[in-house]
């Protein structure tokens, strides 16, 4: 059996949303006024998501940076320690809410400078960026092994 208090990790979410209270707080705000004014105008489908994209181009909340994605960071290796972090993005299906500076993968060489600046080891950035991962399902492997003895 697995002791995930050991070997889980946590895969930092890049969506400025899940790193800034204030721009998670501002798209709520102009989420439910969508949401409203959908309602209000009876638009469904196309229409409705049309509305939305409009709407949201006019009034975005705005974005977190790269600079904000590393204080997140460093808040989560303060609560589980540099052994249990991981880059878990999500550049897929999140629409316009990425940081600046971190838009895609082809950014984080972006990302790995801030680190070094940050004071992050070139040994602690391995870890964050692959080898805490390969541990978690090294040992996800070896307990399933086990499991089947």
């Amino acid at each position: 059996m697995i002791d995930s208090k050991k070997v889980g990790i946590i895969q930092i979410n890049v969506v400025t949303a899940f790193i800034r209270d204030d721009e998670r707080n501002k798209f709520k705000k102009i989420s439910d006024i969508i949401k409203k004014d959908i309602k209000e105008k009876k638009l469904i489908g196309k229409a409705a998501k049309e509305y939305e994209n409009k709407y949201l181009k006019e009034h975005h909340p705005g974005y977190a940076n790269i600079k904000d994605v590393i204080k997140h960071i460093d808040h989560v290796v303060k609560l589980v320690g540099i052994d249990h972090v991981g880059f878990g993005s999500d550049f897929d299906g999140v629409g316009d809410s990425l940081p600046e500076g971190l838009k895609d993968v082809s950014y984080y060489p972006n990302l790995i400078f801030e680190l070094l600046k940050a004071g992050y080891s070139d040994k602690d950035i391995e870890k964050i960026c692959s080898g805490n991962i390969l541990r978690v399902w090294s040992e996800v492997e070896k307990s399933a092994e086990n499991s089947r003895k």
